[in-house]
């Protein structure tokens, strides 16, 4: 990886000089005009640079992460910023979509899939997350699962149901060479692509026409904690949600005092 990582420093270096120029090229028509159409320039370029990026990554046969270095690197050089992103309030599953949802996929008759996807949802855990969860990582005794390096390289615990428990005991029974928590049927661990593959198969399935992701599973599952009474705070720490806000509150918190209200309000789910 540390070889990759460099090459694509290396190549992101390379690549300076050439996306100057297309930027150069860029502020020359805007110097020369100012007239719309310096817009389709502008889009002409920004066209150009990604095809210059995936033509290193293709090339050098490197991977998505590495693909990710390659730009932070090249915004890094070029004195770019990405633009701020509008915040917009994540348009959540009615009550019946959702339990149309997951009885499609009960009707499919994949169990695997079935307890993954509950699982993304009783957890919130992130997708990018879940993938790397391996079976040492699952305690079911104190239904508690441990998070390697999640987002921003942190470790963590994440909460389960207590009622769910004997379902990841049947599954991790069922799959005794698994390393990871949830396997393909090559025994690789899922890609977070390939899980989004798998939700938007079975929205199209349940017939629900808004879009449906693995992210969404984590914004209805805070939604509903949030509405069975747990506090700011508390979701924080299910979650992983940092705020300035509440870091105060958040610091005397720890996830045995938050466990009780996350069982009492996960007791009352139907699906």
């Amino acid at each position: 990886m540390q070889v990759k990582r460099a090459a694509a420093y290396h190549f992101a270096g390379l690549a300076k000089n050439e996306i100057n120029a297309i930027l150069r090229g860029c502020s020359d028509a805007k110097n020369i005009s100012k007239a719309p159409s310096f817009r389709i320039v502008k889009r002409k370029a920004k066209s150009k640079i990604i095809a210059r990026l995936v033509q290193i990554a293709r090339k050098d046969r490197l991977s998505y992460d590495d693909f990710l270095y390659i730009c932070q690197q090249a915004r890094r050089k070029l004195g770019l910023r990405r633009p701020k992103r509008e915040r917009k309030l994540p348009q959540l599953l009615g009550e019946a979509d959702l339990k149309r949802f997951f009885r499609v996929i009960q009707d499919c008759g994949d169990v695997g899939h079935e307890i993954m996807l509950k699982f993304l949802f009783f957890t919130a855990v992130r997708v990018s997350e879940l993938v790397k969860i391996k079976v040492g990582d699952v305690d079911l005794g104190s239904c508690k699962v441990f998070i390697d390096r999640g987002k921003d390289a942190k470790d963590r615990y994440i909460l389960f149901p207590a009622s769910f428990r004997l379902v990841l005991k049947s599954h991790l029974q069922a799959n005794p060479k698994n390393r990871y928590l949830f396997e393909t049927r090559r025994f690789g661990a899922f890609t977070p692509r390939r899980i989004q593959q798998i939700v938007q198969g079975y929205r199209a399935q349940a017939g629900i026409t808004q879009p449906v992701h693995p992210h969404l599973f984590r914004h209805q599952m805070i939604t509903y904690l949030a509405s069975h009474g747990l506090s700011d705070a508390q979701i924080q720490l299910i979650s992983c949600h940092e705020s300035k806000k509440s870091l105060e509150i958040y610091q005397h918190l720890s996830l045995d005092a938050v466990e009780q209200a996350y069982q009492e309000a996960l007791q009352r789910v139907s699906m």
